[in-house]
């Protein structure tokens, strides 16, 4: 998680109202409100139509402001009152069921370095309002249902921004060519949108990104070639890109854990592919593509694989000799050229999909419903017919 910068004032506070019960409100020199500060968040609290957990009922004057909230259902609008704030820092205002615009009055808070307003149900476009804001360094507006481009003004954040997370919305138009100025980003979100035409071939300028999610747009080819040393989670699936080939840029990183190419255009023997570092994946999904090998060389080299999604493949192997990680909770092999007898292993999964395979034999005692298993040679047992003695 990223770290906070140092309060340089006793008026400076941060407010959350966020549902991860772990995080702790960060404490300050002051222990009552700036009268500024306090009017803003006893205005707040009228403008809240919804606190079914009564998390507001300690807000009363001559509070101290840095009061956090660990679980909320806030709902209502975010009130206007919060241009008052004027020394906040950071505010969290994710995990609630906050409706309406944002409020353009949110850019007087020029202090801030951290702005989380989702998830939420908030609509309308962003506001191009980020100008005043070129002190933020984490910005999550995800999972709300905000509409429109993504505004220019955020271009004058690349000084310091490190976080943007902008997925789970409705958000239109092409990515932006500036993104590839924010030569500090680490962590880049944009999925799950309607972004259209092509990645901009300045995101090759983005040397320190880690975390990467552009996944179930409507994006083209071709696909700039990034100059990352190391990236550490990579989702480019469900869009139109056509790659060929897993980038190199992604197999020579010693740092991945998380890649998931599904339907990406990839063209290559699974049994070729010699990822520098397989020791750290968690994640793999090469789902709906044109791979042909085997995947068991990969998969027994790793140590703390999670999940390995590949169906829609033509991958062949013999299903006995692939290694079960401790760790593997999600395994779908379905609709390929799988071939021998199902481990006994396969029990311990959370969800299974081996079905439209040249799989043989008994099925071991599963929870697993009778769709995990169709469409194979002749795999028996429950929840398929019995076996023949």
């Amino acid at each position: 998680m990223h770290s906070l910068p140092h309060l340089p004032s006793p008026h400076y506070f941060i407010l959350s109202l966020f549902l991860i019960p772990t995080l702790r409100c960060l404490t300050v020199a002051a222990t009552t409100c700036h009268v500024d500060n306090e009017s803003g968040l006893l205005a707040f609290k009228s403008g809240i139509t919804s606190d079914s957990f009564g998390k507001l009922n300690s807000w009363s004057p001559g509070t101290d402001c840095c009061k956090c909230v660990a679980g909320n259902r806030l709902s209502g609008q975010i009130p206007s009152s919060f241009s008052k704030l004027t020394k906040l820092i950071h505010l969290n205002l994710g995990g609630n069921l906050l409706t309406g615009t944002i409020p353009i009055g949110i850019q007087q808070l020029k202090n801030l370095t951290f702005l989380q307003l989702g998830p939420n149900r908030l609509t309308g476009s962003i506001p191009d309002f980020f100008s005043s804001l070129t002190e933020l360094r984490i910005l999550t507006l995800s999972h709300n249902k905000f509409s429109g481009k993504i505004p220019p003004s955020i271009s004058l954040l690349s000084s310091n921004l490190i976080c943007l997370e902008l997925g789970h919305n409705a958000l239109t138009g092409q990515i932006p060519d500036f993104l590839g100025k924010f030569h500090g980003l680490d962590t880049l979100d944009l999925s799950w949108n309607r972004l259209t035409g092509t990645v901009p071939k300045s995101f090759g300028n983005l040397t320190k990104i880690f975390n990467l999610d552009l996944s179930h747009n409507f994006l083209v080819d071709p696909f700039p070639e990034m100059k990352v040393k190391g990236i550490e989670s990579l989702d480019l699936s469900y869009n139109g890109f056509h790659l060929g080939e897993i980038p190199k840029w992604v197999t020579s990183s010693p740092i991945i854990y998380s890649l998931k190419l599904a339907k990406c255009g990839i063209k290559i023997n699974l049994s070729e592919w010699k990822p520098v570092e397989t020791y750290f994946y968690d994640y793999i999904d090469l789902s709906e593509n044109e791979i042909s090998g085997s995947p068991v060389e990969l998969l027994n080299r790793t140590n703390y694989l999670v999940g390995f999604w590949v169906e829609g493949n033509q991958v062949r192997f013999n299903m006995e000799s692939l290694k079960f990680s401790k760790t593997l909770k999600y395994l779908d092999l379905s609709r390929n050229l799988v071939f021998g007898k199902l481990p006994a292993a396969i029990a311990g999964l959370e969800k299974v999909n081996v079905s439209h395979n040249h799989l043989c034999g008994p099925i071991p005692a599963t929870k697993f419903p009778a769709s995990a298993f169709v469409g194979n040679d002749c795999l028996c047992g429950p929840p398929l017919q019995r076996c023949k003695v």
